[in-house]
């Protein structure tokens, strides 16, 4: 089936050299049309992404299909907030988003995807493992904040800090210290690594837990990625797609199709990492 199906983007001028073109939103609804578990990356403030991302979504629902919006930037203990906003007033974004969004996300870019959702009523899962948690499991391990079911269904002995292959951990920590502009302090890692699969590993129950009706995932690039991201933790699962929304084609081979958008402006996110203390 992906043989077949990179065959087919191919002819529709996909592989052509990165950067040649903006990806077009008929593409991606093309690819990922034949799966009912869709993970779809992002670059969180690029606008260009979310674009795209949402003409291909709009695209899919009015061919008719009705997945699950599994969410990444909803915490996992907002699901009863967002619950409620949605009997209260149920196609209003706004309210939602004030009921159950944590600020620190991009809700102006996100807005026009729940609202999407809204209108077609579909269920907006909250799918993160909130910061406190994922601190507790780097303290403690992911045992400390998964169920013993959710470890179990992904394949993990239910315990504190399950054990996880090598190339899970190396990848992770590769992963990791560059987001964190390779300077994360060694020490750290091992926890990182705990909180980071503990969210891969959510994600990867819910989308289990909807696979019957189909659903969405949208969430950061790392997560969606197929080698250390929540794909690993689905593999007994047919019918997957993951799609990297990226701005370089570094990782571009972590994804079944990867789509290399413009970059946006932005500060250096490692200039302050890399002053002085002090200064």
């Amino acid at each position: 089936m992906r043989y077949t199906l990179l065959t087919l983007l191919t002819a529709a001028s996909l592989m052509a050299p990165a950067g040649a073109a903006t990806p077009d939103p008929a593409t991606l609804a093309l690819a990922i049309a034949p799966y009912p578990l869709v993970l779809l990356g992002e670059v969180h403030d690029n606008t260009h992404v979310h674009q795209l991302r949402f003409r291909a979504l709009q695209q899919r629902l009015a061919d008719g299909w009705r997945p699950a919006l599994v969410m990444e930037h909803f915490d996992r203990e907002r699901q009863a907030d967002i619950d409620r906003a949605r009997r209260e007033r149920p196609r209003d974004a706004d309210y939602l988003i004030a009921q159950a969004g944590d600020p620190r996300w991009p809700w102006a870019l996100l807005k026009p995807l729940i609202a999407l959702a809204l209108d077609h009523d579909l269920p907006i899962v909250a799918a993160n493992v909130s910061r406190a948690d994922a601190v507790r499991a780097m303290r403690e391990g992911m045992g400390a904040v998964l169920l013993p079911a959710t470890l179990t269904a992904a394949g993990l002995v239910p315990d504190a800090r399950p054990v996880l292959s090598d190339a899970i951990v190396a990848g992770q920590k590769i992963a990791i210290d560059a987001g964190h502009c390779g300077r994360t302090p060694p020490d750290m890692l091992p926890g990182l690594v705990q909180a980071q699969v503990a969210r891969d590993v959510f994600m990867a129950a819910l989308l289990r837990a909807h696979a019957a009706r189909g659903a969405v995932l949208l969430a950061g690039n790392g997560h969606v990625r197929r080698d250390i991201g929540v794909p690993r933790w689905l593999a007994d699962l047919p019918g997957l797609f993951a799609a990297g929304l990226t701005e370089d084609e570094a990782d571009a081979a972590a994804f079944d199709l990867n789509f290399t958008l413009p970059a946006v402006e932005r500060d250096d996110p490692c200039a302050a990492l890399a002053k002085p203390a002090g200064r």
